[in-house]
């Protein structure tokens, strides 16, 4: 069976965490993708080569310098071979390149761009990073840091379906578009049950509903999300307890290992699990 990008061909520009996530979706999806990286390379691989070669698997992969004659020429090249260029520099600095949108467009007017900003227009320049993005979005509790690149991986999802969105709009009209993916927005997308009350302390996911909870097993932690009335029944009447008795569910709780709670779950087919607890 054929993927869905067969034949598409994509050159990702996009370094760090947003750019590879989104590339490695699309080539999971069929796409070739030449990851074009700078002189140095893509500073994810030095935070974390494991997953920058995970992300990276099966991508052609060059080098360039982009100031240089040479190299640029050798990019040209495959730009025009390309249906899509994704972006993760500042739009002024592709500008001075010569690789902003209404340049692009003229020399390729088949190629599509995403760009993947901090901040959306007319912000996009303003410097940040993942967790500038979550702090301002609520996202942050000083003084530990997030646990997870929410901002980036929300963003790299964004980068894929306008890339998506581009590809089918070019075989209806015939031309490529642009489409600009503001991280900072991502992060107040994804800050909405927060930022609404769902998750907070006193949410009804934050903790206002003893069946959607953690508890202290007697070794580890389990989480339980019994949201639906079967769950919830089939849970008091397991149990012999009131679901809506969060210190009656944590004397339960008690009584066994995470690990044993989590099968007693499964068997019974409740969304119940052991807490893997990160690494400190």
């Amino acid at each position: 069976m054929s993927l869905p990008l067969q034949d598409i061909q994509i050159v990702s520009l996009a370094t760090n965490v947003p750019g590879p996530v989104a590339a490695a979706a699309l080539r999971d999806m069929g796409a070739g993708v030449l990851k074009a990286e700078p002189p140095g390379g893509d500073p994810l691989a030095f935070l974390s080569a494991a997953w920058h070669d995970e992300l990276c698997r099966g991508m052609a992969r060059e080098r360039f310098d982009l100031k240089s004659s040479g190299d640029r020429a050798r990019f040209d090249g495959h730009l025009a071979a390309a249906d899509v260029l994704l972006t993760s520099s500042r739009p002024e600095a592709l500008t001075r390149l010569g690789l902003g949108w209404p340049d692009l467009h003229l020399r390729h007017p088949r190629l599509s761009m995403v760009s993947i900003v901090g901040y959306p227009s007319p912000r996009q320049n303003v410097a940040g990073h993942d967790l500038t993005y979550q702090a301002e979005a609520g996202l942050v509790t000083p003084p530990a840091l997030p646990r997870s690149l929410v901002s980036d991986l929300a963003g790299a999802q964004q980068a894929v379906i306008a890339v998506l969105g581009l590809l089918f709009a070019r075989e209806r009209g015939g031309e490529g578009g642009f489409a600009e993916i503001a991280l900072a927005d991502s992060a107040r997308a994804f800050a909405n049950p927060a930022t609404r009350g769902l998750t907070s302390p006193d949410g009804m996911l934050g903790g206002a509903l003893p069946v959607y909870n953690v508890y202290p097993a007697r070794e580890g932690w389990v989480a339980i999300a019994a949201l639906e009335v079967r769950f919830r029944n089939a849970i008091e009447r397991e149990l012999n307890v009131d679901a809506a008795d969060g210190e009656a569910l944590a004397r339960v709780f008690a009584q066994r290992t995470a690990r044993e709670w989590q099968a007693w779950a499964e068997a019974r087919d409740l969304p119940l699990v052991e807490v893997v607890v990160p690494r400190v």
